[in-house]
């Protein structure tokens, strides 16, 4: 999701006003994800930051520099130059081999290594405690969907909650993500991370927090997705183990208690994908 210099702005009276200091008004939110998800991105963000600042600065050194060594109170007589002499193609290709080797490629190698080292590294249902959950977008809400008693998605038993994701602490948590009518994209700002929802086709995502850290959070739609785009936000609530486990016990109740079979609404789930090359990977 892109930063609004104009939104944030216009948020600070608002800010201001639940006595937050000037740092915590203006830094991201909290990360809440286990070593090795928001940290990255920080870390990365950190860095392309930096870089161009010294960048800018030294450009700004060259322009203002030129420009102070020629001026007209200082020569005269303008100096025409078309920049193709040799010092100028040597002083062009120099400055854009070390933009590159500095920026391009640091980017693309530690992207890279990230997303194989830990975004992709997808966690096994089979092997280890997951909790699965599938998540539909549409204008504007998100729904979610767990499996009930018997394991398995789209059936009576399955608890189906709206704007509403509950998850329990230090948790690998496995979504599986598509859309009902426009492309919308899932967004976790205590992550740092998002991948596109889109009709036809199921893409997936993987959380995990750390062992300590429960309470409320946001949840966003990251794309464009029409007139209330702006409306379509969601609630992640994080529980300690024994908290969770008596809220899933209360909404299995209540899911087996009011399941309506021809409401074809709350069936919008599918057979768990269990085939990594049929599922699209996060963005």
């Amino acid at each position: 999701m892109k930063f609004s210099p104009l939104l944030w702005l216009l948020s600070l009276p608002a800010l201001a006003k639940k006595n937050y200091s000037f740092m915590e008004q203006i830094a991201p939110p909290r990360d809440i994800s286990v070593e090795g998800f928001g940290s990255r991105i920080d870390s990365l963000f950190m860095y392309i930051t930096i870089m161009d600042t010294i960048y800018f600065v030294i450009v700004c050194i060259g322009l203002f520099g030129f420009s102070y060594l020629y001026s007209a109170r200082r020569h005269s007589k303008p100096y025409y130059t078309y920049g193709n002499k040799p010092k100028h193609l040597v002083t062009t290709m120099f400055i854009g081999i070390a933009v590159f080797v500095s920026i391009d490629s640091y980017i693309a190698t530690t992207s890279n290594n990230d997303l194989m080292k830990v975004f992709w590294n997808w966690p096994d249902p089979a092997k280890e405690d997951v909790l699965r959950v599938q998540v539909q977008g549409q204008q504007w809400v998100w729904n979610f969907r767990y499996p009930g008693a018997d394991g398995e998605f789209n059936t009576l038993d399955d608890i189906v909650t709206t704007n509403d994701l509950r998850i329990p602490a230090g948790k690998k948590v496995l979504f599986q993500i598509t859309a009902k009518d426009v492309i919308h994209s899932l967004y976790f700002p205590n992550f740092r991370i998002k991948v596109d929802a889109m009709p036809g086709r199921i893409s997936r995502l993987w959380i995990q927090t750390k062992e300590n850290e429960t309470g409320e959070f946001d949840i966003a739609c990251a794309e464009m997705c029409g007139t209330y785009h702006y409306r379509m936000q969601a609630k992640l609530t994080v529980y300690n183990e024994d908290d969770y486990d008596n809220w899933n016990t209360e909404a299995r109740i209540i899911a087996e208690a009011s399941a309506d079979p021809d409401n074809a609404d709350n069936l919008w789930g599918w057979q768990w994908d269990t085939t990594p090359s049929s599922v699209a990977t996060g963005n």
